[in-house]
């Protein structure tokens, strides 16, 4: 086991993976906002697709070099995991197809989001990984700020909820990252 203490998790196989999972969905949502985005916006959302990928891939290969390491992750940690992750995709799915119904398609991105940060803090607490609830408090936030940032600039819903989620993840995935190479 080679520890890493701050503010992230124990493993360093597990801070790798969180690089890969963080690095990927702020890629993801990166994307969501190219929507529409103001044309200046078009090339740092590029960028910041880009370096998520890079980080993504980099989580990827250290979790791979480090797999038999040690993790979290046992029988229980895992059903509860699987149970949390499922409870946040009916959610997504729901209020999604809710606003969909009502013609609200406009706030999706911000349901999402919602539904995201308040999925990881129960994550963080089963993960044992103080930084995740930093993530979920941050991504909360920007999902309940999205629309009237977006409102009072003028801008789609999706531009604001997914340059501010895509941001969070993707210092988040850095910082897990360094944290796994470094053994912090």
């Amino acid at each position: 086991m080679l520890p890493c203490t701050i503010m992230i998790t124990e493993y360093v196989r597990d801070a790798a993976a969180t690089a890969v999972v963080f690095g990927f969905f702020a890629s993801s949502w990166f994307g969501w906002a190219q929507e529409a985005p103001p044309k200046s916006w078009r090339t740092p959302l590029g960028i910041g697709s880009v370096i998520a990928l890079l980080t993504a891939v980099a989580g990827g290969l250290l979790a791979w070099r480090h797999w038999s390491d040690g993790t979290v992750f046992d029988d229980d940690t895992g059903r509860s995991f699987g149970i949390v992750v499922g409870i946040e995709f009916v959610a997504a799915a729901a209020g999604a197809g809710l606003l969909a119904l009502r013609r609200r398609a406009e706030f999706i991105s911000a349901w999402i989001a919602f539904v995201v940060g308040v999925h990881l803090f129960p994550v963080a607490v089963i993960l044992e990984y103080p930084l995740i609830h930093v993530v979920a408090a941050l991504v909360t936030l920007v999902a309940i700020a999205a629309i009237p940032v977006a409102r009072a600039r003028s801008i789609p819903v999706s531009a604001a909820t997914g340059l501010g989620t895509g941001s969070v993840l993707l210092v988040a995935a850095l910082a897990s990252l360094v944290a796994a190479l470094t053994g912090y």
